[in-house]
Order: C-alpha cells, then sequence, then structure tokens
C-alpha cells in the first residue's frame, strides 16, 4: 500500500485506500490556519494581480527588509524562497553528500532532499509520548555528523522541545561543528511564539526554516524563509532558481507580516479550540500528543479509527510514513469550531461501534 506522504489533497488518499470518496469532506489532515487568510489579502487582490505583468523581484528586497527588522537581524541573514519547500530543498544541496542525522518522528522532506542531494542520512528516533530530546543519547553521536536536522514545535506530535535542552544541542553541536537545521514551521502558532532566532548571531552554524503559508492560511501561494548567517545565505542562495518566489506572494508576504492584531487572534482561537478538543479526548479515553500548536496526535492502536473517519468524509493525516509512529497515531489539525464538533461526533460513532485502543 502505497500512501500520499504528504496532508492536504486527500482524493489521492481515498485512491490510494480505494475507499470511495464522499462528495463532502471534512480535511483534517493539512495543518492551515483555520481562520482563513487575512481580510486585507483579499482587499488589495486586484492590485497584487496587476503586477502579474512584470517579472517580480528576483532578490525579495522589500520582504527581506521587513522579515530582517522583524528578526533584529542584518538583511543579509534573511533568504526568501518559494515555501518551506524550495528552502529545504536548497539547505540540503549545501549539505550535498554530507552525513545529516534527522530527529525523529519529523517532516518526510528532509530525508527526501537529503537523499536526492547525495547525503547519507540517519535518524534519531525520540521516545513516545513525551517526545522530548534525550541529550544523554543525542549528543555523542553529534562528532560523526555534518548537520542535524529538528523541528520545532515538531510536526507531526506538535510538541515543543524544551528550550534549556535545545539551547544545550544547539552549543554542543557547534562544539562539534555539525549544522543545526531547525525547523520553525508552526512557531507562530505557540502561546508565546517562542523563537531561537535570535541566537542566530551567537551560534554561526544555526539554520532556521520558516514558512509563512501556515500561520496565514495561503499555501497556495507558497512563500517561506531561511535565517542564517549571512556566509551561509550567500552560499545557499547559490543553488536558487532565478524568480523562485512569485510576485503576488511577495506582496503577500509583506502584508503578512504586519498582521499582529491577526496573529493574537489566531492564537486565542486555536488554544480554545484545543482545550475542548483535549478535554473530549480525555472524557473518550484517548491518548492525545501535548502538543503547543495547531495540531496534534491521537493514538489509535487498533488501526480502525483511520478508515471509520475517512468512509464519514472526515480526513485525518496517517502517519505510516513517520518512523517510530507507523500508522498508529493520527494527526489532526484544529480547524473550525463546526468541523471540530463534526470530527468529535465521529469519534463518539467510533467508540460506539466497540472499537479498542
Amino acid at each position: 500500500m502505497s500512501l500520499p506522504t504528504h496532508g492536504s489533497n486527500p482524493h489521492y488518499l481515498y485512491e490510494a485506500l480505494e475507499i470511495e470518496m464522499p462528495e463532502s469532506v471534512l480535511d483534517f489532515s493539512a495543518n492551515i490556519n483555520p481562520l482563513g487568510p487575512p481580510l486585507r489579502i483579499k482587499e488589495r487582490w486586484r492590485e497584487f494581480f496587476d503586477g502579474i505583468l512584470h517579472y517580480p523581484d528576483p532578490h525579495a528586497v522589500e520582504l527581506t527588509k521587513s522579515i530582517a527588522k522583524k528578526e533584529a537581524l542584518p538583511e543579509q541573514a534573511v533568504l526568501v524562497g518559494n515555501g518551506g519547500a524550495e528552502i529545504i530543498m536548497l539547505v540540503a544541496n549545501k549539505l550535498a553528500n554530507k552525513k545529516v542525522l534527522i530527529i525523529q518522528p519529523a517532516f518526510a522532506e528532509y530525508a527526501e532532499a537529503c537523499l536526492a542531494a547525495g547525503c547519507e542520512v540517519d535518524f534519531h528516533q525520540l521516545d513516545e509520548p513525551e517526545w522530548q530530546l534525550d541529550l544523554d543519547r543525542l549528543i555523542p553521536r553529534l562528532s560523526k555528523y555534518d548537520a542535524i536536522f529538528l523541528c520545532t514545535p515538531n510536526n507531526p506530535t506538535g510538541v515543543s522541545f524544551k528550550r534549556n535542552a535545545v539551547k544545550e544541542l544547539i552549543n554542543e553541536c557547534q562544539k562539534a561543528d555539525c549544522l543545526v537545521v531547525m525547523d520553525e514551521a508552526f512557531y507562530d502558532f505557540t502561546e508565546d511564539s517562542f523563537t531561537y532566532a535570535s541566537l542566530i548571531n551567537q551560534f554561526p552554524h544555526l539554520l532556521i526554516l520558516r514558512s509563512m503559508t501556515k500561520i496565514f492560511a495561503i499555501p497556495g501561494l507558497r512563500i517561506g524563509y531561511l535565517l542564517a548567517a549571512p556566509d551561509i545565505i550567500k552560499r545557499v542562495k547559490t543553488y536558487k532558481p532565478h524568480w523562485s518566489v512569485n510576485h503576488v506572494a511577495l506582496e503577500v508576504g509583506k502584508i503578512c507580516l504586519a498582521e499582529e492584531a491577526y496573529m493574537r487572534k489566531t492564537r486565542d482561537y486555536i488554544q480554545l479550540q484545543k482545550q475542548k478538543l483535549f478535554r473530549f479526548y480525555e472524557e473518550q479515553g484517548l491518548i492525545v500528543s501535548n502538543s503547543t500548536v495547531n495540531f496534534y496526535l491521537v493514538k489509535d492502536e487498533s488501526l480502525s479509527l483511520f478508515p471509520f473517519l475517512l468512509k464519514k468524509g472526515i480526513v485525518p493525516r496517517h502517519t505510516y510514513n513517520f518512523p517510530g509512529l507507523d500508522g498508529v497515531w493520527l494527526r489532526f489539525a484544529v480547524k473550525s469550531e463546526r468541523d471540530n464538533e463534526a470530527l468529535m461526533e465521529g469519534v463518539r460513532q467510533w467508540r460506539k461501534q466497540g472499537s479498542v485502543l
């Protein structure tokens, strides 16, 4: 059975499982802001559309300046790209033929990009259900690798690693001459939007990946960026295609960076909905990951919840391609209150039919 390796586009999942897709589905497999894009994007859409008559700025100068100002970093420490996926590929190209360690469970794109670049890839598996860094096991391995990939908050668990442990790991990696590639694609969904970006000036081996598509609900536009020391940015940029970020994405990106009220509203909404969901799962006797963001894992050792929900038109994200999770856990995005209610009703029906953990 070959299942899609990413969330969204649920028709591919139904085709792979040979399940008839209902006319209407609720897609919980993509971790996108349920509030939708900021209103200002729609208000200025005609203005953006007029700009497609011209080539976009290949250096994304204005958006780069805005990001650098927000992060208190020099402009030379920022590289804008066509979504997080392009940034990951660019970093992998920089690491071509190097030895890479990936902390699992993790986004499959890290391994796929590194393998495509000829890297030797190894994995470090975190223990469930805490999924926290075990530095006693991890630090002795660092000297064998040129780079380490970690995602915090973690995808797919939603868990944020303990900050002291992450800082210690960054410090130990510097001693071992090992790059730290940190994916912060979901940092802005956490209650305090904590980021490690301020450490880039202190640790020149730290690279931080960002995506603007999740928090601003614009996955169709594809925009992300890399924060790193200027010499690393200069090298990574050599692999980037000219004009890889379109004009509309660049203009939308500038608007999004200024949407502080929208982001606060999003975080408040996510936390409120998550509290309701987690109380429900506790009442149902289900185990849930200690997520700090807009998605979470639910454990189902019976492996029956996944097909049950699909037949009801509710689409979770499977975890068969996440090492260590092996389909026993399902990932769900936090969506609108109405959609979350539909999910909970689906789980109630599954429990009533006699499923066991």
